[in-house]
C-alpha cells in the first residue's frame, strides 16, 4: 500500500479541530446512511473515532441521527436523554444501552455531545437502538413496552400470561447471563416453546389488525414504536430458538435482518443518519464465525435496498488490549486478552504496515497498485479471529487504528448496573 493511499489523521480527540477529516465528504457523498464499523466492542479509539466523526457529519453535512448496535426498545431511554430529558446519566448508560455498551466514559462523553449539540441546534440530532434487545437474549424489555402500550390502545385485552411466563423463564438481567438464559431456554419444554412462539404472532397479527383503532386511542408514532418493539421480539424467538437446535447461521441472519428492518424504521424519520455498528454486520459480504457457514449481514441487506444511498466505513486495529473472545475467560471477569500484530497477508496487516498512526483511506479512489495490494486480501481480523474479506466489496472506507485499549468503565453506569454486571468489572480492574 502506498503512501499516496494514506489520510493521517491528526488525532482521535473529538473535542479537537476537524480539518483531518475533510478526505469524508468524498467518501460520504449523499448517502443517507454512514456506517462506522469496529473489530472488537468496547475499545476507547472506537468510541473517540465513532465521535469524532459523529460530530463532523453532524456540524458538515447535517446528520441528524445516531443509530447504534444496541436494543431499540431500551434505546427510547437514551433518546430521551439527548432530547433534554432528566433521566440520569448513570441510568441511561447502564439500561438504555444494551450488551455493556454503554458501561464507558466514552461512551458517556459521546451521548452529553449529542445533548449539548441539542440544546443549540436548530435540527436535534436523535439516539435509536437498532439491535434486538434485551442483550439479544431477553424477550422481556421488548415485550413488556408492548404491554404498557396495549394498556392505552387495547385497554380490554390481556396478553396470554403464558407468553411472559415463559419469556422470564430465560429471561437475562445482563450480558453476563447469556449462557444461563440459553440453557434455560433448552431446558423449556417443546410446547412451552411452541406456545410463546404462536403467542407472539398471534399477538403481532392482533395489533396489524387493529392498526387504525389504536392509532385513534393513541397516535402513529406510539403505535409504530410499540409494533417495532414487537417485531424486534419475535425476531429474537427465532434467535433463541435456532441458536437451541445449534443453527448458529439462522440466528445471526435473523438478527442482522431484524437490524436492517430497524435501519429503515429509522431513516423513515431522519434525513440522515450515523450507522455505529461492528464491521460484521455492516460490512458489504457475508458474514462468518468460527465454523459457521456464511450469513447474510446487514450491510448486505442495506446495500441491496439503499444502494448508494448506503456508505460503510469499516476499522482495522494494530496491536494492543481487545474484547476476549474466549466465552469462559470473559464471563469469569477477564473482560480483555492482548492483541498481537496481524497475520501476515490480512486487511489490518496491510493497514499496519502502511502507517505508525491513525489514519484512513477511501478505496474507492484507490491507484491500480494499490488496488491489486487490496484485491490481494482474503481476511480481516475481528477481535482475534479471522474472517473471510473482500475489503473492497465490503467497504467505501477504511480507518486503521494502529493500537487499541480497553475503554474506561463509567463509575456511575456500573452503580446502576445489576450486581452480576459489577462483580466480574470489580475482578477486572483488580487486575
Amino acid at each position: 500500500m502506498s503512501d499516496a493511499a494514506v489520510i493521517p489523521l491528526r488525532t482521535l480527540d473529538p473535542a479537537e479541530p476537524l480539518d483531518d477529516l475533510e478526505w469524508l465528504d468524498e467518501v460520504v457523498g449523499e448517502a443517507r446512511v454512514v456506517a462506522i464499523g469496529e473489530s472488537a466492542h468496547y475499545n476507547a479509539e472506537t468510541y473517540l473515532l465513532r465521535h469524532r466523526l459523529l460530530r463532523y457529519l453532524v456540524e458538515r453535512h447535517g446528520f441528524d441521527a445516531y443509530a447504534m448496535e444496541t436494543g431499540f426498545t431500551e434505546g427510547g431511554l437514551t433518546d430521551s436523554r439527548v432530547r433534554g430529558g432528566d433521566e440520569r446519566p448513570g441510568h441511561v448508560l447502564a439500561e438504555g444501552i444494551t450488551s455493556l455498551m454503554g458501561l464507558w466514559t466514552q461512551m458517556r462523553a459521546q451521548v452529553q455531545w449529542i445533548r449539548d449539540h441539542n440544546r443549540v441546534a436548530a435540527r436535534p440530532v436523535g439516539f435509536h437502538g437498532v439491535d434486538l434487545g434485551g442483550g439479544n437474549v431477553s424477550l422481556l424489555p421488548g415485550l413488556d413496552a408492548v404491554t404498557a402500550y396495549l394498556a392505552q390502545a387495547d385497554p380490554e385485552f390481556t396478553i396470554d400470561p403464558g407468553v411472559r411466563e415463559a419469556a422470564v423463564a430465560f429471561a437475562a438481567p445482563s450480558a453476563f447471563s447469556a449462557p444461563a438464559a440459553f440453557a434455560a431456554y433448552a431446558g423449556l419444554a417443546p410446547s412451552a416453546r411452541d406456545a410463546l412462539t404462536a403467542g407472539l404472532a398471534e399477538l403481532a397479527a392482533r395489533m396489524a389488525g387493529r392498526r387504525l383503532d389504536y392509532v385513534a386511542r393513541t397516535s402513529v408514532e406510539a403505535y409504530e414504536r410499540a409494533l417495532r418493539s414487537l417485531h424486534l421480539v419475535t425476531v429474537l424467538d427465532t434467535v433463541v430458538r435456532a441458536i437451541a437446535r445449534g443453527d448458529q447461521q439462522t440466528a445471526m441472519s435473523n438478527r442482522d435482518a431484524g437490524i436492517a428492518d430497524t435501519v429503515e424504521w429509522v431513516l423513515g424519520r431522519h434525513d440522515r443518519i450515523v450507522l455505529a455498528a461492528h464491521n460484521g454486520h455492516i460490512q458489504r459480504w457475508p458474514g462468518t464465525l468460527p465454523g459457521m457457514p456464511p450469513m447474510t449481514p446487514a450491510g448486505l441487506h442495506l446495500a441491496d435496498r439503499l444502494g448508494e444511498d448506503y456508505v460503510v466505513i469499516g476499522t482495522t486495529t494494530g496491536t494492543g488490549r481487545t474484547l476476549n473472545d474466549n466465552p469462559e475467560q470473559f464471563y469469569a471477569g477477564t473482560l480483555f486478552t492482548d492483541l498481537g500484530a496481524p497475520r501476515p497477508g490480512s486487511l489490518d496487516a496491510l493497514m499496519a504496515d502502511a502507517h505508525d498512526g491513525p489514519f484512513a483511506a477511501d478505496l474507492r479512489r484507490l491507484s491500480p497498485a494499490d488496488t491489486a495490494a487490496f484485491q490481494a486480501v482474503a481476511e480481516q481480523r475481528m477481535g482475534t479471529f479471522y474472517c473471510d474479506i473482500n475489503p473492497l466489496d465490503a467497504y467505501d472506507a477504511i480507518v486503521h487504528l494502529p493500537r487499541v485499549t480497553a475503554a474506561e468503565p463509567d463509575d456511575d453506569a456500573l452503580a446502576a448496573s445489576p450486581r452480576e454486571v459489577q462483580e466480574p468489572f470489580a475482578r477486572w480492574e483488580r487486575r
